[in-house]
């Protein structure tokens, strides 16, 4: 008589998909219900967790692969923000009844290539039914060299505001996605689209941030309302030209087209870019930095003494935003 096969379904699901991922020794093979890390030498953890959510953070048609790639990515995002060096982490997946093999082959291979791409290997998780849509939630952990986590408290009048690439390009992606049109060129569509479906997290500037920024966020909620935030935590004011805040060719077709869709592209999120203060004394050694990791920096403003964050038109008008940021409550 052959003996029982006391290996459950979830098991044989994470032995194929996920075992591979799992490459640090302290992971177990995904064998124990825990794993283990021994941090860098003289060097501070960094954590976070954030997760995605179909018909929130992604369409019901978007491909496995870059759901994958996206849960992965706006945590990376958080750790360069704050100078860190990812380390790997933890997966939790909540799958609804339809979820096929051919689905999680190509969510596994985005978790696969981006851990790779990003040196941060699977260290375990969970897996889950639900009843209602996929959920993706992805801890995250990173080091730094102690004491030097870049806070979100630090910024001090005269210091200069630092942006990476460009603003608003996913909130107008998703407004693509969604059928608006603009007259734009495919190519232009394409980006738009592209920034949407997978952000481009800023690790390769982390190094850059940690030795020169006061304080600094990522950008996943919106320009407008996360600089605020950052503004609050250092208890500072802020000026900032809005015709300096960076922007692609696709977004500029946009705004020339349909100017009041710049409250969306400064408040309406997914760009995971960094903002950050930097010191004047520190700022051309700071794009410098930037240059030699290959990431692009525009200095945007400037901190004040006071409260808030004041975008200011070519005019000298202050903008209101009817929402500054993304809020899911």
């Amino acid at each position: 008589m052959a003996a029982p096969d006391d290996i459950s379904a979830e098991d044989k699901l994470i032995a194929r998909f996920f075992q591979p991922i799992a490459i640090h020794p302290g992971a177990l093979g995904l064998s124990d219900d825990a794993a283990f890390i021994t941090p860098p030498p003289d060097c501070d953890l960094v954590l976070k967790s954030d997760a995605i959510i179909g018909g929130v953070h992604f369409l019901p048609d978007d491909a496995a692969q870059t759901v994958a790639s996206k849960a992965l990515r706006v945590n990376l995002s958080d750790l360069a923000a704050k100078g860190a060096r990812p380390l790997g982490f933890l997966l939790s997946l909540a799958l609804p009844a339809g979820i096929d093999d051919r689905w999680l082959t190509n969510f596994a291979e985005g978790l696969r290539s981006d851990s790779v791409l990003y040196g941060c290997p699977l260290f375990g998780g969970d897996t889950d039914r639900t009843p209602g849509p996929i959920t993706v939630s992805i801890a995250m952990f990173g080091s730094v060299p102690v004491g030097t986590m870049v806070r979100r408290a630090g910024a001090k009048p005269g210091d200069r505001v630092f942006v990476s690439g460009t603003i608003g390009d996913a909130a107008l992606g998703l407004a693509v996605r969604k059928g608006k049109d603009w007259k734009l060129s495919e190519a232009q569509r394409q980006h738009l689209v592209a920034r949407y479906l997978l952000p481009q997290p800023r690790n390769a500037l982390a190094e850059a941030v940690r030795k020169h920024a006061s304080a600094a966020m990522d950008v996943s909620d919106g320009l407008a309302g996360d600089f605020a935030k950052l503004c609050r935590t250092s208890q500072v004011g802020a000026s900032i030209a809005v015709e300096r805040i960076p922007l692609s060719d696709a977004a500029r077709v946009v705004l020339a087209a349909d100017p009041a869709m710049r409250e969306t592209a400064l408040s309406g999120g997914d760009d995971y870019e960094i903002v950050c203060t930097v010191p004047a004394a520190k700022a051309e050694s700071f794009r410098a930095a930037a240059q030699t990791a290959n990431v692009a920096v525009a200095e945007i403003g400037e901190i004040v003494a006071g409260e808030g964050a004041r975008f200011l038109a070519s005019d000298g008008e202050t903008l209101t935003f009817k929402r500054a940021a993304f809020s899911h409550f």
